[in-house]
């Protein structure tokens, strides 16, 4: 059996090298025509996404690259500890989850799947495919074709797959954010590193740790209307945290700024699958980044649907069974890391009500027992 996969994020790889370990053929195409090494700042790589690379033998290929960030204090913008909580859960062999430059994540997952056989073909952007009664056929943009038994999209939020699948399929819902991130080398700051600081501003949400080395590591959630890009977003970036009770103008103002980009997440998505195709990761279930989750997600996918495949008598049994499977646990993170988004961009009445009752929200919502429907989540060959 040979699995076409549709996109070489972090989905992709994961899922060749899960789908190889059942004795599935997979080979990746990408649409760009050049690999994502300098694509997006720094992302989290919850326990339980750890947990999941750990059954495919490539989670010490993210540590070595990763700094452990175990716990998030949260607090208000006018300087207010609000409480702290869990960022995931440790693993039984004391593994934390860790934060990591999305480039180095993509680049250890991509040169594993390499370093065990599996092809990726770039400038391979997806326009149709045609389906018999034993094969799928993929055609690209650039006039070639492929052949597999399987197509499995692995496109992300975006999903041209998604959209070819159904074309009733909802589009990505925006959020009301923008994000972006840096990291500044001997900032002067000090902090725990391990400790993810979380500040609800006045006007828009921050982000920080200190990694071992003394970098700060941090990002910015700012509300803005989508479309809205300013020509130099440092002003922008700086006046929203100049009125709050800690260093994140200042941070800001030393570092250098890339464009933010706006967050998406999706709505319940009615079809995963359909014949021989199949959405995973963030084509099927995309999750704002507000609960660390995304990448856990699509990695926890690969090694479902390789033991669906693995255990199933037909394809479509198998993509049943994965449905079955992941989509109450896939909408359940999306919605919940929703609420989170929501309450970033709140207006100055709910803000106060927020900061209120945050505290008492993180004691009942937010606690490690609470959470561990996220975070003690297994998933096995």
């Amino acid at each position: 059996m040979k699995a076409l996969i549709i996109g070489c994020g972090i989905a992709g790889p994961v899922t060749a090298m899960a789908l190889r370990e059942v004795g599935v053929d997979a080979e990746i195409f990408e649409a760009y025509g050049q690999g994502a090494e300098d694509v997006g700042s720094f992302l989290n790589v919850a326990s339980n996404g750890l947990a999941a690379l750990r059954v495919l033998g490539a989670h010490h290929k993210v540590l070595s690259h990763a700094i452990p960030t175990p716990r998030m204090v949260m607090w208000s913008g006018s300087g207010k500890r609000l409480g702290d909580v869990a960022n995931g859960l440790r693993l039984d062999d004391g593994t934390v989850s860790h934060t990591v430059l999305r480039s180095d994540l993509y680049g250890a997952m991509r040169d594993e799947a390499a370093r065990r056989g599996i092809q990726v073909t770039y400038g391979k952007r997806l326009v149709s495919y045609d389906e018999s009664a034993d094969r799928v056929t993929a055609r690209f943009e650039d006039g070639t074709e492929a052949t597999g038994d399987l197509l499995i999209a692995c496109d992300g939020v975006h999903s041209r797959t998604r959209t070819i699948l159904d074309p009733q399929a909802p589009a990505a819902s925006y959020s009301g954010l923008y994000s972006c991130g840096g990291i500044v080398e001997d900032a002067g700051f000090t902090g725990e590193p391990g400790v993810y600081n979380m500040v609800f501003g006045k006007r828009a949400f921050f982000g920080y740790t200190v990694a071992e080395t003394g970098e700060t590591w941090w990002f910015a959630n700012v509300p803005r209307r989508l479309g809205d890009v300013p020509e130099d977003w440092k002003p922008v970036l700086v006046r929203a945290f100049e009125d709050d009770a800690n260093f994140s103008a200042e941070l800001i103002r030393r570092s250098d700024v890339h464009p933010p980009l706006p967050i998406h997440d999706l709505p319940t998505v009615p079809v995963w699958h359909r014949g021989r195709v199949l959405l995973t990761g963030d084509a099927a279930h995309a999750t704002s980044p507000s609960a660390g989750q995304g990448a856990s997600l699509a990695i926890e996918d690969a090694v479902v649907l390789a033991r669906c495949l693995r255990d199933s008598g037909s394809h479509t049994e198998a993509f049943e069974r994965f449905e079955a499977e992941r989509r109450p646990r896939a909408e359940r993170v999306v919605a919940y890391s929703r609420t989170i988004s929501n309450s970033k961009a709140a207006g100055p009445v709910t803000r106060v009500f927020r900061d209120l009752m945050l505290p008492l929200f993180l004691k009942k919502s937010a606690s490690q027992e609470s959470l561990a429907w996220m975070y003690r989540y297994q998933v096995s060959l």
